[in-house]
């Protein structure tokens, strides 16, 4: 199958990919348009580090979508977020969508 079909990819996010730690506050990226599937359903996920925090949407993109833990993320309603982590879901040769799965807070 390869990627989600783009006829689900019906929402636009914004995401600004965390870069860093400055003296005067967090670093982001260039911010960059994302189609995506978007699920607002709250959930109990656990970061890359273990620890269990709330999940209040979650993203699907492409693959090539760049959303590192801590990107800075704008929903279609203006409402700004912050990325949990972004599992990759890639089957190969499966036949299942491949794509992004994006957690935010």
């Amino acid at each position: 199958m390869g990627r989600i079909p783009r006829r689900y990819l019906i929402h636009e996010i914004t995401v600004e990919p965390y870069v860093d730690e400055s003296s005067t506050g967090s670093l982001y990226g260039t911010p960059t348009a994302v189609r995506c599937l978007l699920d607002e359903q709250t959930r109990a996920v656990r970061t890359s580090g273990g620890e269990q925090v709330t999940s209040t949407s979650t993203a699907y993109a492409d693959l090539a979508t760049v959303a590192p833990p801590l990107s800075r993320v704008t929903l279609p309603d203006g409402r700004t977020t912050t990325v949990i982590q972004a599992k990759r879901r890639d089957g190969k040769r499966l036949g299942t969508p491949n794509h992004l799965e994006i957690q935010l807070e």
